[in-house]
């Protein structure tokens, strides 16, 4: 709520009445003294009221922008938790997938799967000497050397499917490597995934502390205005009080006056109506008022 700002006189009770001028100052001056000062209270009472309502209203934003942080603090906290979960089965699938990888890699090197032709070249190879062998005129010695080099394919063909068939769950194997690394990256994916919305939070968690603390300093700055108001109008109140004090001093000291004042007259009354009673007794001869003193003295 915003408020239209006031101009407030912060001076003390003493300086907005002195000594001197409640002392100076006539009983009309006084009266309308304590009714500016008494009307300037209410006004600075209302302030101050208005201005601790707005502070609590600030202070109340406040908590809300800390709940809240403390709310995304609390999400990116078991984000981070699972985080962490996935990171630890990924790296031991990780390290499952790598040692499977590592097993296939020996049993290649094992086998020598990795050297030398596949069937289907080492095949072709064969029947290209034994076409060569059928086809053409050769010399004894020439047939000999293309017989041992047939001979030889076939022995390197033979040992080559005895490889493979001994290497027969190696494709099983690699099949089971791969679906583990695949594993172990849909866990990365969702590390990543979740480390994103865990950053997220992080973020609006530090957005929420930093809206608060402005606020804070808002319902601060108010609470300084709440004070200020109230101070004014505690000094405005102690005023009129001094001022109602002294009309309360000066209506007491003229009951005193009248007292005298009436002291004084029924004294002379007295001594009047004395004076009329001792020429009453004399026989004097009384008028209509001198009568009328005397009844009221009560000597007749």
């Amino acid at each position: 709520m915003a408020e239209e700002e006031q101009t407030i006189d912060v001076s003390t009770a003493e300086e907005l009445i002195t000594d001197e001028e409640l002392q100076e100052k006539s009983k009309g001056q006084l009266i309308k003294n304590a009714g500016q000062f008494r009307d300037r209270r209410n006004e600075l009472n209302q302030l101050a009221s208005s201005r601790a309502s707005e502070r609590d209203e600030l202070n109340a934003a406040t908590r809300e922008k800390v709940d809240e942080a403390q709310e995304h603090r609390e999400q990116r906290d078991e984000l981070n938790e699972r985080v962490q979960e996935h990171k630890e089965v990924r790296n031991e699938l990780n390290a499952e997938a790598n040692e499977l990888f590592d097993e296939v890699e020996q049993r290649k090197q094992d086998l020598e799967l990795d050297e030398g032709k596949d069937l289907e070249e080492l095949k072709e190879e064969i029947e290209q000497l034994e076409f060569k062998q059928q086809t053409e005129v050769l010399s004894t010695d020439d047939e000999r050397e293309l017989i041992e080099k047939i001979e030889d394919k076939r022995e390197e063909y033979q040992d080559r499917k005895e490889k493979l068939d001994e290497s027969g769950n190696l494709e099983e194997l690699v099949d089971e490597a791969e679906e583990v690394r695949a594993e172990a990256s849909e866990h990365h994916e969702k590390v990543t995934e979740l480390a994103d919305k865990a950053q997220e939070h992080h973020n609006q968690m530090i957005e929420a502390y930093r809206e608060a603390d402005d606020i804070r300093d808002e319902a601060d700055e108010m609470h300084e205005k709440f004070v200020e108001a109230q101070e004014a109008a505690d000094a405005h109140h102690e005023a009129f009080v001094r001022v109602q004090k002294r009309l309360r001093e000066l209506d007491k000291q003229e009951e005193e006056s009248r007292k005298d004042e009436r002291a004084a007259e029924q004294e002379e009354a007295r001594e009047e109506a004395e004076e009329i009673y001792e020429r009453f007794k004399e026989g004097e001869t009384l008028d209509t008022e001198d009568l009328r003193k005397l009844q009221k003295s009560g000597h007749l």
